[in-house]
């Protein structure tokens, strides 16, 4: 029997990934939902004055991106642990990494890619300047995979303790704090009129190195609570 190909690996996880979300489409909506939730209530809160939005606009929003993702960080290999499909996993002939980095990206995908497709609407309905617009867009491109791969290894290493969600959310909130800081922070800096490319930069360097080791650190944290 043939080795079987890294290609042929991350299309038979992505196929059956997909087809379980499509059974359960509706859970699959709750983070965009949420997102949407957050901006409301801020908007609700903060009043309709347009230069109060303003100002927090893309702190709002890099904010209900984080949150929206914390939200679906526990199910990223819960359901596989309960089905036994880890093991699997490791049995595999496929590097155990390079599943974590197909499911990583498919997570992202169906949670984090329909937020930056729906930014400009948020945007708007948060007053954000639109000459701001194409900064948020870029600091979302780059920040969201590397929440998702920093969770990822987060996921991983809590994926053996039950009821794990408060200390999921302790110990990835510290790790995403950065990315919030430098994608909201490059935003400002549009909107004050300097260069934001310093934020995404280092947002960009980050994302670099989160897929060189995000998906190796996972992996070896499966093993060990699986073990």
């Amino acid at each position: 029997m043939s080795r079987p190909s890294l290609p042929g690996a991350a299309a038979a996880l992505a196929a059956r990934d997909l087809r379980l979300l499509w059974r359960r489409r509706g859970d699959a909506l709750q983070p965009a939902l949420f997102a949407l939730l957050v901006v409301v209530l801020f908007g609700l809160a903060l009043g309709g004055d347009a230069d109060t939005l303003a100002g927090v606009a893309a702190g709002v929003l890099w904010v209900s991106v984080l949150l929206s993702g914390l939200l679906a960080l526990d199910t990223l290999f819960r359901g596989d642990a309960e089905d036994g499909s880890l093991e699997q996993w490791m049995l595999s002939p496929v590097p155990l990494a390079w599943l974590v980095l197909v499911r990583t990206a498919l997570h992202w995908a169906t949670t984090a890619l329909p937020l930056i497709v729906a930014a400009p609407l948020l945007a708007e309905l948060m007053q954000l300047p639109r000459a701001q617009l194409p900064t948020l867009l870029a600091g979302l491109a780059l920040g969201t995979p590397l929440l998702s791969l920093i969770g990822a290894v987060v996921a991983a290493l809590t994926v053996g303790m039950r009821r794990s969600g408060i200390l999921l959310a302790l110990l990835a909130l510290p790790l995403y704090v950065p990315v919030l800081v430098f994608g909201a922070g490059s935003v400002a800096q549009a909107g004050q009129g300097q260069d934001p490319s310093g934020g995404l930069l280092l947002l960009a360097a980050g994302l670099v190195l989160a897929v060189v080791l995000a998906p190796v650190a996972a992996a070896a944290a499966i093993r060990i609570a699986l073990n």
